[in-house]
C-alpha cells in the first residue's frame, strides 16, 4: 500500500535564497505555500540598496531598518559553480547583461535567483511588501501569522497555517566592539560594515576597520584608493603579518583596538598609536526574530540560536516551526537546499524525527561537545570553523542522507576548500587567478597541506 504524503499549509517567512529553494522543495512536496516577503522584490539581502540606516552602528530599536548589507563593489567569495543550487547550477547565462566572472558582483546573484524563481513558478507563491509582525503558537495547535501590507499600520491580518519556517537571514542585526575602553568618550565617526556603500565619503581620512572576515578584507582595500591611512585590528594574524601592508602603501595591520582617548587616538596591543577619524565596526551580526516570542520559541545567548535540533527544528514544537539558514561558514544556498529538503519531508511525513527527548539530548551533547573544545557560544552555528572544529562537509552530508539525496560532490567540497585557503593567501587575486586544475585536482591537497602546517586537528572521513 503507497504511503500517502500529508499537505500542509506553511508559511515561508523571507524571500531571499533561503526562502526561495524553501518554497520550491515545499511546493515539491505537494504543501501549500506562502512566502511572505517584506521588500517589493525577491532576494533578500542580495537586493542593494544605496539607503542606510540613520543610526550608522545599527543600535537604536527605532531605527527604519534596512535589509540589505551589500556594498556596492562586493562581489562573491565562492565560485559561482559551487554557489548554486543542485538542480540549478548558476552558470554564466552568456547574455550581454551579466556578469559571467567566476566570482561575479552581487547583483548577478539577484539575477540567478530570479531566473531560479521563474524557473519553478514561485513568483505566484509569494506576497511583497508584506511584513509579518507576529508569530505564535495557538492553543489548536495552528500557527498564528500576523502580518501587515505595505507598510500600513492599519492592515494587520491575522492567518493561520499548519507549519511556519523561518528564512530572514543574519545579515541585519550588527554586532559592534563594544569593549574599547573609553570608546564613549572618542570624538570620531562609527559605522558598521551594514552601514558600508562605497568608498567616497573616507577621502583622506584616518579609518580603522574592526574584523579580519570577508567585509573587512573587501572594504580595506575598496576603501585604500580614497582615505588617507587605513588600519586593519583583528585578534590574530590571519590577514598576514602584523605592520605595514605589502602591497597597498597606506594601510597597516594591528592586533586588537586596547583603549579610545578624548582627543581622537586609538592605541593597540602592540603600542601601536594612530590619530584617527573613523572606526568601522566589520564585526558581524546577530541573529534577531523581531517577530517570534523569544521565551517560547527559542532563545538568542550570545549568538547561539537554541535549542535547535541540528540548527533546524525547535523539540517539543517540532516540526511546526523550523528555520533555514542558521549555519555560518557554508555554501549557502547548497545548504539552503538540502535543509529544505528535509523540513519538506519532515512536514509531509515522508521523514521522521526523533523524539523530543532524543533531539534534546544531541543537542546537549553538541553543547557539551563544543563546551569540552572552548568554543564560544556565539561560534555555535559556524559549521566550518576551521579552526575550532573541522569535520568537513559532516553535516551537509548528513541531511543528504535523511533527505535521500547524494552526499556534497567532492568538486564542490574542493572549491569551498580551496577558496577558504586562497582568500587569505592571495587576497588582492583569488577571485580572477584560477583555472579548473587549481579548483579541482589540486585544491584538497593544497587544503590539507594548509591545515596541517598550521598544526590543526585533520578529520578526513567525509572528505574521502
Amino acid at each position: 500500500m503507497a504511503f500517502q504524503l500529508i499537505s500542509k499549509k506553511v508559511a515561508v517567512i523571507g524571500g531571499g535564497a533561503a526562502g526561495l529553494v524553501a518554497a520550491r522543495e515545499l511546493k515539491k512536496e505537494g504543501h501549500d505555500v506562502v512566502v511572505f516577503e517584506r521588500q517589493a522584490q525577491l532576494g533578500g539581502t542580495w537586493v542593494y540598496s544605496p539607503e542606510v540606516e540613520s543610526d550608522p552602528l545599527g543600535l537604536d530599536p527605532t531605527r527604519k531598518i534596512v535589509h540589505s548589507s551589500l556594498y556596492t563593489s562586493l562581489r562573491t567569495n565562492l565560485p559561482r559553480e559551487a554557489m548554486g543550487f543542485r538542480d540549478f547550477p548558476f552558470v554564466p547565462s552568456g547574455k550581454p547583461d551579466r556578469d559571467s566572472r567566476r566570482f561575479p558582483a552581487h547583483w548577478e546573484v539577484l539575477r540567478y535567483l530570479e531566473d531560479f524563481c521563474r524557473e519553478f513558478g514561485l513568483n505566484e507563491l509569494i506576497r511583497y511588501q508584506t511584513e509579518v509582525r507576529h508569530v505564535s503558537l495557538g492553543i489548536d495547535g495552528m500557527w498564528m501569522v500576523k502580518y501587515r501590507i505595505g507598510g500600513d499600520e492599519s492592515s494587520n491580518v491575522d492567518e493561520t497555517f499548519d507549519a511556519v519556517v523561518i528564512c530572514t537571514g543574519h545579515f541585519t542585526e550588527p554586532r559592534i566592539a563594544d569593549n574599547i575602553p573609553g570608546i564613549e568618550h572618542w570624538p570620531g565617526r562609527q559605522i558598521h560594515s551594514h552601514n558600508y556603500r562605497v568608498p567616497d565619503p573616507y577621502q583622506e581620512q584616518v579609518v580603522v576597520l574592526i574584523g579580519n572576515a570577508s567585509s573587512a578584507l573587501d572594504i580595506s582595500r575598496d576603501i585604500a584608493g580614497f582615505a588617507k591611512e587605513v588600519h586593519i585590528a583583528c585578534k590574530n594574524e590571519a590577514t598576514g603579518r602584523y605592520g605595514k601592508h605589502p602591497v597597498y602603501d597606506n594601510m597597516w595591520l594591528h592586533p586588537v583596538i586596547e583603549r579610545a582617548y578624548e582627543d581622537g587616538r586609538l592605541s593597540f596591543q602592540d603600542g601601536s598609536v594612530v590619530h584617527a577619524d573613523v572606526i568601522l565596526h566589520c564585526t558581524g551580526y546577530k541573529y534577531h526574530f523581531p517577530f517570534l516570542d523569544i521565551d517560547s520559541v527559542v532563545n538568542v545567548d550570545d549568538n547561539r540560536v537554541g535549542p535547535l535540533y541540528k540548527h533546524v527544528f525547535r523539540p517539543t514544537l517540532a516540526p511546526g516551526i523550523s528555520f533555514i539558514g542558521i549555519p555560518s561558514v557554508v555554501l549557502a544556498f547548497f545548504l539552503y537546499e538540502l535543509q529544505s529538503k528535509w523540513v519538506a519531508g519532515v512536514l509531509s511525513g515522508r521523514i521522521l524525527l526523533p523524539s523530543d527527548e532524543k533531539m534534546m539530548k544531541d543537542i546537549e551533547a553538541f553543547y557539551s561537545e563544543l563546551d569540552a573544545k572552548e568554543v564560544p557560544k556565539r561560534y555555535t552555528h559556524k559549521i566550518h570553523d576551521f579552526k575550532r572544529l573541522f569535520r568537513p562537509f559532516e553535516y551537509e552530508d548528513w541531511l543528504a542522507a535523511e533527505c535521500g539525496s547524494p552526499p556534497a560532490e567532492e568538486w564542490r567540497k574542493n572549491m569551498f576548500f580551496a577558496t577558504v585557503v586562497r582568500a587569505f593567501r592571495q587576497m588582492e587575486t583569488f577571485r580572477d587567478e584560477w583555472d579548473d586544475e587549481d579548483l579541482v585536482l589540486q585544491a584538497h591537497k593544497d587544503f590539507m597541506q594548509y591545515l596541517s602546517a598550521d598544526g590543526r586537528v585533520i578529520t578526513t572521513a567525509s572528505t574521502t
